[in-house]
């Protein structure tokens, strides 16, 4: 009132001065600023403003952080009585009761004390992506205004609370990825009436699916992901948006979920014991764009009148039983819809691929591997200008690769390998310059390497092992600068190994085995270390993995993820060629490889020095001419497990059990080396004809092959939708290609 009689008194006797006409503005001005100042809001004290913390709440709150670990002093701005000052509080006005404790990933540890339960007006409690441990408190039930209860991503244990039944207001329990968590979903969750969303993945409960959770009408969201959970899988009674119990141990048959029809949009059953066919009535989902049924027991054929809705996204009926010809067709597809994902891998499907597949515009990964398909692959897939993983391997496949997949623009992996494909590879394969995984390995093509291939500088993983290539090894190789992989094994080149051979900086394996090489080994570029150390972080990510994210998905949050794991010894194998000199010795001193085969060639010279291949695992020298004395003290790396000189013409004595008397076995055939074994003194005169059965019993006859010893090959799809799952991890799915 003060400030109004000012400002009336002001503006009067402004009115009567002789100043009166050209003040009148600045009046007005100064009138608007004045009240603005005074009655701002964000000018005002903050009490009068911004409620102070309730002193109760304070003592609670302040108990609760002195009894945790805050390595990141993430609660340092907890004094006062200023609500907004406190991290991850919020207040209610006028009370300043607290309402909201949001501390996500905020790298606090220790046992979450009672002290939090005489928040008795919070509506929200987040303390998930910490290290919390120990129990859930019991006292909890007494938070009976509790809407969110995220305790998510800790290390807690035992089982729920009974006292939670108390929660009638509550709308989410999240409490994902805490394994030490167990028990059975008890029957009193059905009783929350007004919940919504409930994620238990990555514990550890068992049992049942409570049938009270059954027929939770407000129950939109349920995950159960990951746990030991049994029983016959039911229907749900209830409209619900997203169910995932994949990675369970549910049997039964598919129910046709007839509540969700308007609703549902995820359904995750991968990873249980789900038998049966699949019913035409899952087309009548209409909302439906991720459908995953991978590693079941499914079996039968898929009735031709199943056809999917436009807004299905994600299709993976992967390792099951399946069987009959692939379905003509999926799902319909839109200019802006369809499928993005079709996973129909590790089946019994046989016959042709059906052109109707080419017609899934939005495609982006395409597999359907380890079937028993037959045909040509069609020309027209490359209609398909999203696609960008291609897994047709394992099947029986013929024709020639397809010109047309150079419409593949966008293509990151290409993998044909084990089937009966012929032909050659055509130079207009360069078009696909974001290649990054080349695998035509296992069929009968012929011809050379184009010179064109140069073209393909991104690749990382090639692999066009056992097929009738020939020709010398031309210069196109040495532009894949990327490479981690290269397998030119089993085939028909020839010529003498270029000068360029071990040029790759990324390079982990390389295999020339097999083939008709000769002359020298090159000793170029080896000066430098070629070859990474993968196993200790000398490359980002694990050994041999590619990974390829496809992120142009209809969901924008959504993202889809492939990967290629290739995990492989790092080494060398060039056995079974026609090469002639020494060994070189700077191929000695790349002290991060593991494996090398150089058997069955015409190498000559002395035995190199073992103690410079630190990491050393498996040496195959065998069936070549090297010579010198070797004694039984040589030093061996401290990790060789295996190692084969034999047929060589190396001579001395050799003590069992010491350096390379560790390997009796792998020494025979040396008619001037002798092996003492226990008891008997060694006769150099007389070779003990017992170690040809050591040897025998040891190793097969040959050299050792890379895919049996050293080589576990295998590639890993990791087709987990972020987000849509509800899961922070990703599903994974590990394919057997190699063994």
């Amino acid at each position: 009132m003060l400030c109004l009689v000012f400002i009336s008194h002001f503006e009067v006797a402004l009115l009567h001065s002789p100043f009166a006409e050209k003040a009148m503005v600045k009046t007005a001005d100064f009138t608007l600023f004045f009240f603005f100042f005074v009655f701002s809001p964000s000018l005002l004290p903050a009490q009068s403003q911004l409620p102070g913390i309730d002193p109760q709440d304070k003592a609670s709150l302040l108990i609760f952080r002195v009894s945790i670990h805050d390595p990141n002093r993430s609660l340092s701005t907890w004094y006062g009585s200023s609500c907004s000052n406190w991290t991850g509080l919020a207040c209610q006005n006028p009370t300043g009761k607290a309402i909201s404790l949001a501390l996500p990933a905020a790298n606090l540890s220790g046992q979450i004390h009672p002290s939090l339960c005489k928040l008795t007006s919070l509506q929200i409690l987040d303390l998930s992506g910490n290290n919390f441990s120990g129990n859930i408190p019991t006292c909890f039930g007494a938070l009976r205004s509790l809407r969110t209860l995220n305790l998510s991503r800790n290390s807690l244990v035992g089982t729920l609370p009974g006292t939670f039944v108390n929660l009638k207001e509550l709308r989410e329990l999240v409490l994902s990825e805490n394994r030490g968590l167990r028990g059975s979903v008890p029957l009193w969750v059905g009783e929350l009436t007004n919940l919504e969303r409930i994620d238990l993945s990555f514990c550890s409960f068992l049992g049942d699916i409570p049938e009270t959770l059954l027929y939770l009408k407000s129950l939109k969201f349920l995950n159960l992901e990951s746990n030991n959970m049994t029983g016959t899988l039911r229907d749900f009674q209830q409209p619900l948006a997203v169910l995932n119990l994949a990675s369970n141990r549910f049997s039964g048959t598919l129910p046709c979920f007839y509540a969700s029809r308007p609703s549902l949009t995820v359904l995750n059953l991968a990873d249980n014991s789900l038998l049966g066919g699949l019913p035409s009535c899952l087309g009548s989902l209409s909302e439906l764009t991720h459908l995953n049924l991978s590693f079941n027991v499914f079996s039968y054929e898929i009735s031709p009148r199943l056809t999917f809705s436009e807004k299905l996204v994600m299709l993976d009926l992967s390792r099951n039983g399946f069987s009959g010809r692939l379905p003509s067709k999926i799902s319909e597809t839109t200019d802006k819809l369809g499928l993005v994902l079709l996973d129909l891998s590790y089946n019994r499907f046989s016959g042709e691929i059906p052109l109707r597949i080419t017609e899934l515009t939005r495609l982006q990964a395409l597999r359907l591997s380890h079937n028993l398909l037959t045909g040509d692959i069609p020309a027209r897939i490359g209609n398909l200008t999203y696609l960008q993983v291609i897994d047709l391997s394992h099947n029986a496949l013929t024709g020639s690769i397809p010109l047309n997949v150079v419409g593949c623009f966008q293509l990151l992996a290409l993998i044909i390998s084990n089937n009966n494909l012929s032909g050659e590879i055509q130079p207009e394969l360069d078009a696909l310059d974001s290649l990054k995984i080349l695998d035509i390995s296992n069929n009968r093509i012929s011809g050379e390497i184009p010179l064109t291939l140069a073209g393909l500088k991104s690749l990382e993983i090639v692999d066009i092992s056992s097929n009738n290539l020939s020709g010398s090894l031309n210069e196109a190789i040495t532009k894949w600068s990327n490479l981690k992989y290269l397998s030119l094994a089993r085939n028909k080149f020839s010529g003498t190994l270029p000068s360029w051979l071990f040029k790759f900086d990324k390079i982990q394996m390389m295999d020339y085995s097999s083939n008709r090489f000769s002359w020298f080994i090159p000793d170029d570029n080896l000066n430098s270390t070629r070859f990474k150390d993968f196993q200790t972080g000398g490359s980002s990510g694990p050994p041999g993995r590619v990974e390829i994210k496809i992120s142009a998905i209809v969901v924008a949050k959504d993202e889809l993820t492939f990967s290629y794991n290739l995990l492989s010894m790092v080494g060398i194998d060039l056995s079974d060629n026609l090469l002639h000199g020494e060994i070189p010795e700077a191929l000695f001193r790349q002290k991060n490889i593991e494996y090398l085969n150089l058997s069955y060639n015409f190498l000559e010279g002395q035995l190199p020095r073992l103690e410079k291949l630190p990491r050393l695992k498996a040496l195959d020298l065998s069936h070549n001419s090297l010579s010198g004395q070797v004694t039984g003290n040589v030093s061996t790396p401290p990790g060789l497990t295996l190692l084969n000189l034999s047929h060589n013409c190396l001579s001395g004595i050799v003590t069992e059990k010491e350096g390379l008397g560790k390997f009796p076995g792998g020494l025979v055939g040396n008619p001037e080396l002798c092996v003492e074994t226990s008891g008997n003194k060694c006769d150099p005169a007389n070779i003990d004809a017992s170690q040809e059965e050591i040897y025998q019993n040891e190793l097969v006859e040959g050299p050792i092959s890379i895919w049996i010893f050293c080589l576990s090959a295998f590639i890993s799809f990791d087709f987990g939708v972020l987000g849509i799952f509800c899961s922070s991890r990703a599903r994974s799915y590990i394919l057997q290609t190699k063994g």
